[in-house]
């Protein structure tokens, strides 16, 4: 009864949906059985599963990054053009995208945190700026062609592997990152960018230094949007497009993965997990001749089944929630939540606002 109630709440339910997904295609496109076919679809889907698990620590905390899609694509024309066909120049052009990477996540965190701007506000201005550069350098057409060795990281991969026949590095970077964030997770930033989501004022009084937590989230969510633009310069190719509305699928992902919009709530193996469900849904929609234009339409319904789905499932949770009254004998305790009655209630509201 406890698994098949986990497989049913917001955080389980997309990796069932995820499996019936795969079972489906499997059933309409036999050949995506075969190991080649199957890690050629992980492949696919690693620079967003990236993409949505800097996503996952901004909107933990309660905020959002619009500027993921575009920095991806300023990415892919900074590797494409300042690369070239020198491979000495592999190192220093991804330690200068790591610099930029960090940059724009400092702004975003700044004027978000210092300035009280609100993050959409900041983000999207961002999202805007890197488009406009992007722009006004290549002209709106494709540029650059980096070197064989540096497309390699998107591209390349273990080959001729027993069974699996062959694993993409994009695969293993994904991997790497995932497990990354999972250690941040349980490490104090990502507790309390748990707890700047659920009650940042409580955050305030207790002196964490919320500016900063939440700044760091940013600028985690721009090095996964680096990440994936590395890799998708490997098979995407250098072109003005390439990320453009990727914002969108990551935040589609982590929501589908049960993670709440206002922060709070969420796993980041359930954002991951939001990613591959949301790449399956779409390659089922193209084998049944769906057109790719009801993509964003698709997305937009998504959205907003998740966010309804989880704002029901906890509400369900806090009417069973037990409810702890406690009558103070001495009017100094009325007047402050301390002792046994802090306690219960601390342990009342994480109970209703846990994973």
């Amino acid at each position: 009864m406890n698994a098949l109630r986990t497989l049913v709440s917001p955080r389980g339910a997309v990796f069932l949906l995820l499996v019936v997904l795969l079972v489906a295609v499997t059933v309409l496109n036999p050949s995506f059985a075969d190991p080649g076919q199957f890690m050629r679809f992980l492949q696919r889907v690693a620079p967003i599963a990236i993409v949505a698990i800097g996503q996952y620590f901004v909107i933990i905390a309660g905020e959002f990054d619009l500027s993921q899609g575009s920095l991806i694509t300023a990415q892919v024309i900074i590797a494409g053009n300042l690369v070239g066909q020198d491979d000495s120049r592999t190192i220093p052009v991804l330690l200068l995208m790591v610099v930029f990477a960090v940059a724009v996540g400092l702004v975003n965190g700044v004027l978000t945190t210092l300035l009280k701007v609100p993050s959409f506000i900041v983000t999207l201005g961002m999202m805007l700026a890197l488009l406009g550069g992007v722009m006004w350098w290549t002209g709106g057409a494709a540029t650059g062609n980096p070197a064989d060795s540096f497309r390699e990281i998107g591209r390349g991969g273990f080959r001729d592997v027993p069974l699996l026949e062959f694993i993409p590095w994009a695969v293993l970077l994904l991997i790497a990152w995932l497990a990354l964030g999972i250690w941040v997770t349980k490490r104090p930033l990502g507790k309390t960018l748990i707890a700047v989501g659920d009650n940042a004022r409580a955050v305030d009084y207790a002196g964490a230094r919320r500016a900063w937590v939440t700044t760091r989230a940013f600028v985690i969510s721009s090095l996964s949007a680096t990440l994936s633009a590395v890799l998708l310069v490997g098979y995407a190719g250098v072109h003005p497009s390439v990320g453009r509305g990727y914002e969108f699928t990551a935040i589609t992902a982590v929501v589908l993965g049960g993670v709440v919009l206002g922060g709070g709530r969420g796993w980041i193996v359930g954002a991951v997990a939001g990613a591959f469900t949301l790449e399956a849904l779409f390659m089922l929609l193209n084998i049944a001749g769906v057109p790719s234009t009801l993509r964003d339409a698709v997305q937009g319904v998504i959205i907003i089944a998740a966010v309804a789905y989880s704002a029901v499932a906890f509400r369900a949770r806090r009417r069973r929630a037990p409810q702890v009254a406690q009558t103070p004998a001495d009017p100094a305790d009325a007047r402050t939540p301390t002792g046994a009655a802090a306690a219960q209630t601390s342990t009342i509201h994480t109970e209703t606002r846990g994973d």
